[in-house]
């Protein structure tokens, strides 16, 4: 019996079933070939990613030692910036208040000035406020150097309010110590003395504070000995050898606050960046 194979009208439909066949297997393959495209960011790196890979190559090393350079020196640029701008805020705050303090010393009659510094308008001698202003800003750039380098942040009220009682505390105590009256310059002294260690625990509570308050303290009383015997100027009723024995509460007193001040200017500053 015959096959329908063999029959010639059986032909066409073989070969349609052969063409239909073979194009289910190339959808196949070209479905298999947008998967294998859709998966490959996925399992590896893409050109652009490889070229980036390749671009931090040492072949490309002097395009990024460029930008990291530029990023250093932008870096050292604005830490100096910061450091001439609060220099300027400290030598300005010492000017002033110099100026203030002197006065009421002057007007009280405890520091005495040659007559022909007295008649000029701030009666005070013309190298009085730049050097208190120099200082101040010596001492308010050190107070948080040394802190950053004892790697003991201060991080005691640490905003402005607090930095302006301080300083009110700092004139009312210098403003004491020129109107009180007490039977003897001791009994003055140790009650300065309490007031300045109050001001330190209140605003400060450092041991960096305590430390570097008596050392200026220390350093600014030599000093004004040497002023003072070299008759530059003088005190009057002078119980310490040639000065009043509570200036170094002042001087302590004054070196905590302006310390203060410098803190808090330095709030938000970079770090110095280290040289290599």
């Amino acid at each position: 019996m015959p096959r329908l194979d063999d029959h010639p009208w059986s032909g066409p439909c073989a070969k349609g079933a052969k063409h239909r066949s073979h194009l289910r297997a190339s959808a196949r393959g070209l479905e298999a070939k947008v998967g294998e495209m859709i998966n490959s960011p996925v399992s590896g790196p893409s050109p652009l990613v490889a070229h980036s890979a390749r671009g931090t190559g040492p072949a490309h090393g002097p395009a990024s030692a460029g930008v990291g350079g530029h990023g250093g020196s932008g870096h050292t640029n604005s830490w100096h910036h910061h450091w001439v701008q609060r220099s300027l805020v400290l030598f300005s705050v010492g000017v002033v208040l110099a100026l203030v303090l002197n006065l009421l010393q002057v007007q009280r009659n405890v520091t005495l000035f040659p007559e022909e510094v007295i008649a000029t308008i701030f009666s005070s001698a013309w190298w009085v406020p730049p050097c208190c202003g120099t200082a101040a800003a010596v001492v308010g750039l050190l107070y948080p150097c040394i802190d950053s380098h004892l790697g003991e942040p201060h991080k005691f009220k640490r905003e402005w309010a607090s930095v302006m009682r301080c300083v009110a505390v700092f004139v009312g105590i210098n403003h004491a110590s020129a109107k009180l009256d007490f039977a003897n310059n001791v009994q003055l002294s140790l009650t300065l003395a309490a007031l300045s260690l109050g001001l330190w625990w209140t605003f400060d509570r450092s041991r960096s504070g305590l430390g570097l308050g008596i050392t200026i303290a220390f350093l600014a009383t030599v000093i004004t000995q040497l002023l003072v015997y070299n008759g530059v100027y003088q005190y009057t009723s002078p119980d310490f050898l040639y000065i009043r024995s509570w200036l170094p509460c002042i001087f302590f007193s004054g070196g905590v606050t302006v310390g203060n001040i410098g803190r808090q200017l330095a709030m938000g500053v970079p770090e110095k960046p280290h040289s290599d």
